[in-house]
């Protein structure tokens, strides 16, 4: 038998892998370059074979070596090492034959202790409160909007049916205060006898490019269910009337910045005024509301009214429902129940709070930055460095997810409890999960159960953004470069230095673009700005996800700062909607 023919004969490892063919070939060809002539390696195949009728080929590779031991060390460590090199190709091209691209595929781990779908549900853990009852008739009109005029409280307009203007908003910030701020509008056009336009989501219109078929307020929420489910309450219209519209770019209206805490009577003593002689107002939010939380008792129905913008008329979009129940379905594919997490780790928080300390080298820089502005701004009072483990000990820092998944553990919650990770920003990145992941295996987000086709349906087509090619110097005149250098300094002259090597944009994307080179946080590029447009729709899907978890708990909430969070607006959508399911609220 002549060794060319050989391999047609022994390769059977994988039906249909041409692939071996070419390795046998490629290790005998290796014995022969190692010295061995083609008739001995033919005899010793032959013998073999005829012998011990061996067909593997790792066999065959490890019998070729025995006999070939006795004449080198040197060319068996050869042929081993030729051998691996070629399972490690057939190991690479097995993995990518089973590879799908563009979905990650991931199965959730668990011990299956009892027939799939028919999991156990531990009152203590995953039980209903019998205690609470869902509140949905508390946010349901008892009786009509109070007017009129007090000498105590001036807090009621005098004409209840007649339309003062419009009023339109422009609401910046995350997720949290652009929900907020939205209850707060209708609160005041209902106060105001305003109609409401629609309000402009900025995150979204500072963003160049991004899907057409998403405007603004339409990013998030369903317009047509926001109008409709309101329309007994205020007048919404989706823009401004077209005269209005040039009034407005020329900036023929007055504005107001309220504070979060603003009360009714700021609005009836001296917004009112300007509003009635303008019959156009704009009203700019941005630190996540423009009314005061607890309204006076004799407004309760102003309250009731915030209530039904909350849990009724701000319905996210189709596109977002639809994939949060997919994902919801999948969380549930085993039988068992799942438990969302939100860590609460935003920079602007542990800022505020001055949790720089429980952070390690540039994110603590980064932390410090963001509290010396805020420090400049006049939010906080305090003095940029503070005691981080003080600030932890009496409960104004986040838990930290190992201290989470410790709590959970001690809860009775097995280590193949299925955890749900909610929220668009983690700060810290995945290095500070990995003790929670070490004690809890099936911790998922978004990005483990979805495609990234799913993902980018979900924000839609978007405009390609400028080219990331660095753009090359200015190319000087010869009369540029004569006079430069009759300009330097006395002979011998040296040579220029070397052309600086050219940075890339993806090198400057991130707080890692600049923290090593300036003290100044740049402005946001424009890839920068589509980042924080997209995190509103992953804000908004873990917000669903979230409302429909068996259980929840919250990293950190109602910290004092004033400011909405995720974690509160998740724990009161519950407490409306389903008050008997498991709701955790750590007592910091």
């Amino acid at each position: 038998m002549r060794s060319a023919e050989f391999p047609e004969h022994v390769c059977r490892l994988h039906k249909g892998l041409y692939g071996l063919k070419q390795a046998l070939r490629l290790v005998f060809g290796a014995l022969r370059f190692l010295g061995s002539d083609a008739s001995s390696v033919d005899i010793i195949v032959c013998k073999l074979h005829a012998k011990f009728a061996i067909k593997d080929l790792w066999a065959l590779s490890l019998f070729c070596g025995i006999e070939m031991l006795h004449k080198s060390k040197i060319k068996l460590a050869a042929l081993v090492g030729i051998t691996f090199s070629v399972f490690s190709l057939l190991v690479h091209l097995f993995v990518a034959n089973y590879t799908v691209g563009g979905f990650r595929q991931y199965k959730l781990q668990d011990d299956y202790p009892y027939p799939l779908g028919h999991k156990p549900r531990p009152r203590r853990l995953w039980g209903p409160v019998a205690s609470l009852e869902v509140l949905h008739s508390y946010a349901k009109p008892r009786s009509s909007y109070p007017h009129g005029t007090s000498q105590k409280h001036c807090y009621y307009i005098t004409v209840p049916n007649q339309q003062n203007g419009f009023i339109y908003a422009k609401i910046f910030g995350g997720f949290e205060k652009i929900r907020s701020s939205i209850c707060d509008l209708a609160a005041i056009a209902k106060l105001l006898n305003a109609t409401l336009v629609l309000p402009e989501i900025q995150q979204s219109v500072r963003s160049k490019g991004i899907s057409p078929r998403f405007k603004s307020f339409s990013y998030l929420y369903d317009e047509e269910q926001f109008i409709s489910a309101l329309s007994e309450d205020v007048v919404i219209v989706k823009s401004l009337p077209a005269d209005l519209k040039e009034a407005r770019k020329k900036a023929k209206f007055p504005s107001v910045s309220p504070k979060p805490s603003a009360s009714p009577n700021f609005y009836i003593r001296d917004v009112l005024p300007k509003f009635k002689k303008s019959k156009v107002i704009r009203i700019l939010i941005s630190d996540g509301g423009c009314l005061q939380a607890i309204l006076p008792s004799s407004m309760d129905e102003y309250q009731r009214l915030r209530c039904r913008v909350a849990f009724h008329a701000l319905q996210l979009r189709s596109e977002i429902q639809a994939l949060g129940n997919r994902i919801v379905e999948r969380l549930r594919a085993t039988g068992s129940p799942y438990l969302s997490y939100h860590p609460g780790l935003m920079r602007d928080v542990l800022a505020f709070h001055g949790c720089a300390e429980l952070f390690q080298d540039v994110h603590t820089e980064l932390i410090q930055y963001t509290r010396k502005q805020l420090i400049n701004q006049g939010v906080i009072a305090n003095d940029l460095v503070a005691d981080s483990f003080a600030q932890k000990r009496n409960g104004s820092c986040p838990l930290m997810p190992k201290e989470v998944g410790l709590i959970l553990r001690a809860m009775g919650y097995p280590a193949n409890t299925i955890i749900y990770l909610a929220g668009s920003e983690i700060f810290g990145g995945q290095r500070i999960l990995v003790p929670l992941r070490a004690m809890y295996m099936n911790l998922v987000d978004r990005t483990f159960l979805c495609s990234k086709k799913e993902l980018s349906n979900l924000i839609g087509p978007e405009y390609p953004l400028p080219s990331n090619i660095p753009q090359l110097p200015l190319v000087k005149s010869e009369k540029q470069l004569i006079e430069e250098w009759k300009k330097v300094g006395p002979w011998p002259r040296p040579l220029p230095p070397p052309p600086a090597r050219p940075f890339y944009q993806h090198e400057k994307e991130g707080w890692y673009g600049w923290v090593a080179e300036t003290d100044t946080e740049p402005d946001p590029l424009p890839m920068d700005l589509r980042n924080q447009a997209h995190r509103l729709i992953w804000d908004a899907l873990d917000y669903y996800v979230s409302v429909e978890a068996d259980a929840f708990f919250p990293g950190f909430n109602n910290d004092g700062s004033g400011w909405p969070d995720f974690s509160s607006l998740v724990m009161g959508h519950r407490v409306y909607q389903t008050a008997s399911g498991v709701t955790y609220r750590p007592n910091r």
